[in-house]
């Protein structure tokens, strides 16, 4: 289980450090890959994913750290990794179905690929959320 609980957590720091980035400098985020390139987007979507990064930096930071204090035995880690599951599970589901939503209304999301990795981060922040809410509520109860 631990093997597990620290590639959650690594992944975790990896999406936090990729919002990091996002805010500071979009751009640089768009031509790393870790945000849709702008000649693939329409402005709207562009300005969405600055303010989500935004939004982020002050949120996404609870799973990773959840993950820490599990592999330490900290006993805050089950309370901490119920909200960064519920976080977790929110974000991807929720960004998953703006963009796509966006999309079907013929707003520019990215190219194919674009999108497909969207929907992959967002899916896989979802299955995280849903691993560390099983893995919080076991402890609890």
């Amino acid at each position: 289980m631990d093997i597990v609980v620290a590639v959650v957590g690594l992944v975790g720091a990896l999406l936090y450090l990729g919002q990091l980035v996002s805010s500071v400098n979009f751009p640089l985020a768009q031509q790393w890959g870790l945000q849709e390139k702008a000649e693939n987007t329409d402005p709207l979507t562009n300005e969405l994913e600055l303010r989500t990064a935004w939004w982020d930096l002050p949120t996404l930071w609870v799973a990773p750290v959840a993950c820490g204090l599990f592999l330490m035995n900290h006993p805050a880690w089950p309370v901490l990794a119920l909200i960064g599951g519920g976080i977790y599970f929110d974000c991807g589901g929720r960004e998953a179905f703006k963009v796509r939503g966006l999309a079907a209304r013929g707003v520019r999301t990215g190219s194919d690929s674009e999108r497909r990795l969207h929907l992959f981060v967002c899916i896989l922040m979802a299955l995280m959320g849903v691993f560390l809410i099983w893995l919080g509520t076991g402890r609890i109860l």
